[in-house]
């Protein structure tokens, strides 16, 4: 099943993609793709539902019909660091022995689509396609073996992130991975039962068209299941909370010499079986 968000910005319905690609509204069965709606009873009776009773709604995704960040409300915008062997060594970085976990402030969330701003001042702004966790069911000190059964679902995120603000500014990594629209999240949220290995999915990225990023979630450092139980440790994970675990190597500041984001560039990226993002660059 994937679900998804639609309709203008701070206005999205709730709505469903059947199998021509289409939409269909949920409007009659939840108020929206969030909190509650993600536990696993609730999705069930989702998935009990024939999509072709529900009410068609018109426009292509993603073509006239804008989509939303797949899930609404959320409560915790968690990411994870330098989690993909090539990544970490693009970047000259050691091997992290535990995860890496910074945040992504929530008012940087914006749907799939949307544009990109740089922030005033920025040199130094790059691109991450990352693979998104969103938590269904709660809890802590979550068991490793139980951990996927806390997942709802499996989402395209780019972690947008600038570096100067990030490596070069002091204090955390927070400040340069925050910054307004640096959040693209969906197109859809899928259900694990349409992902047969998370642990190897192709992921990819490209700006203006030449590819930079071409990997898999199989050179994660830390997997799906250990990246929920660990973090359990640390907090309460909530229904609507999403993961951002890690980016494969090819980011901007891999390059030789590095290569930034200036404005007026088409960001594409994309995961198998999860969807394709597609986003301009835009200078504020």
């Amino acid at each position: 099943m994937k679900l998804l968000r639609y309709g203008p910005a701070g206005q999205e319905r709730p709505g469903l993609l059947d199998g021509d690609g289409r939409v269909r509204d949920l409007s009659a069965h939840v108020d929206d793709i969030a909190g509650a709606v993600l536990l696993p009873e609730s999705l069930a009776r989702l998935a009990a539902l024939d999509p072709g009773a529900l009410p068609l709604v018109s426009g292509t995704p993603q073509v006239d019909l804008r989509l939303g960040p797949c899930v609404g409300r959320i409560g915790k915008f968690i990411c994870i660091g330098l989690n993909y062997a090539d990544h970490a060594a693009e970047t000259g970085a050691a091997i992290p022995e535990e995860p890496i976990v910074f945040n992504k402030w929530t008012s940087a969330i914006v749907g799939p689509d949307d544009a990109i701003e740089i922030p005033r001042g920025s040199q130094k702004t790059d691109w991450e396609v990352e693979l998104g966790v969103v938590i269904g069911k709660g809890g802590k000190y979550i068991e490793e073996a139980d951990a996927l059964s806390h997942v709802a679902g499996y989402c395209v995120i780019n972690d947008v992130s600038e570096r100067e603000y990030q490596i070069e500014r002091g204090g955390t990594w927070d400040k340069g991975k925050g910054c307004d629209t640096f959040g693209p999240t969906g197109p859809w949220l899928v259900t694990p039962d349409e992902i047969a290995d998370v642990s190897s999915l192709a992921m990819w990225l490209e700006v203006d068209g030449k590819r930079y990023q071409d990997g898999s979630t199989a050179t994660m450092i830390f997997g799906v299941a250990e990246i929920v139980s660990y973090l359990s440790r640390f907090m309460s994970l909530q229904p609507g909370d999403v993961i951002s675990t890690g980016t494969p190597p090819g980011v901007g500041l891999g390059q030789k010499p590095p290569v930034y984001l200036k404005g007026g560039e088409t960001i594409r990226l994309g995961i198998a079986g999860l969807g394709i993002q597609t986003q301009k660059v835009v200078r504020t």
